[in-house]
């Protein structure tokens, strides 16, 4: 992997770690918990000393069911979040959660470096926007919306068929000028799949390394752990560390989590494992 995002450099294989800051009342995980200016920035700089490589903000739930929020509030949730982040000198690289042109432009101007977008640059203008700030983008895949994606999750032929759409998201991206280089393929753990299906797709995600693209993966606090567990949302910590596990295992060069401490520590031990006993660290 070699990425410019923002003011850093994330080069080599990772793995990399996202922290999540969700300016939202109703996240699956920790809705509401940081719905104000300060409780997100506090929770921000807590996941930076922890030592976050990098931040992803969102003012709109993606949780199975959620509701559509309005451009202008979701942009009245993050935005200022952004700035306070900025005015305060803090330079890791922020990424910006949404599906929205104008919440995009928004977050961009403001400070962002990175737009996240759980539909794989379904809106055109969303596109535009990235293309024209010359940002990178994640592009993650899901069928239909967060309100309907339970309704798509068939597939005859799962990895197969993610990878395909993956590649259409890819050239879409094209199509609207954004070069190959800035992109991440996100596959999308839960979204428009079943806990069966999300199991299968993160024991082989590694394959979908022949994509040619880094590839960022959420698995924390998902509901395929309590599926297999029994735990509740706020009691998953270790089924994600498992599956962290499995990522750096696998190669992820990026993965998103809301406990960042405790995925790094993870994370190290699965490097040194992946490094054959190696010491090499998180880079």
């Amino acid at each position: 992997m070699r990425l410019q995002i923002g003011a850093r450099l994330f080069e080599g294989p990772g793995p990399f770690l996202m922290g999540v800051v969700n300016v939202t009342p109703d996240s699956f995980s920790d809705g509401g918990r940081f719905l104000t200016i300060d409780a997100a920035l506090a929770q921000a700089e807590r996941l930076v000393e922890e030592g976050a490589d990098l931040l992803d903000l969102g003012g709109e739930s993606t949780r199975p069911g959620a509701a559509p929020v309005e451009a202008g509030e979701e942009r009245r949730r993050v935005v200022p979040v952004i700035e306070r982040l900025r005015g305060r000198g803090l330079r890791i690289p922020l990424s910006i959660d949404t599906s929205k042109a104008e919440v995009a432009r928004a977050a961009l101007e403001a400070g962002a470096d990175l737009v996240n977008d759980v539909t794989g640059l379904a809106d055109p203008a969303l596109a535009a926007v990235v293309a024209g700030a010359g940002a990178p983008v994640v592009l993650m895949h899901l069928r239909g919306t967060p309100a309907d994606m339970a309704s798509h999750a068939s597939y005859a032929d799962l990895l197969g068929e993610v990878a395909a759409e993956l590649r259409r998201a890819l050239a879409r991206a094209s199509v609207a000028g954004i070069p190959e280089e800035r992109i991440i393929l996100d596959p999308g753990l839960g979204f428009a799949k079943t806990p069966a299906q999300t199991v299968e797709l993160l024991a082989r995600v590694g394959e979908l390394r022949a994509l040619g693209r880094p590839l960022l993966v959420g698995p924390s606090r998902k509901r395929f752990i309590g599926e297999l567990t029994g735990a509740p949302v706020g009691d998953r910590l270790a089924g994600t560390l498992a599956a962290v596990t499995a990522c750096v295992l696998a190669g992820v060069e990026l993965i998103r989590v809301h406990d960042v401490a405790a995925a790094r520590q993870a994370a190290q031990v699965a490097l040194a494992l992946r490094n054959a006993g190696g010491w090499a660290g998180l880079r």
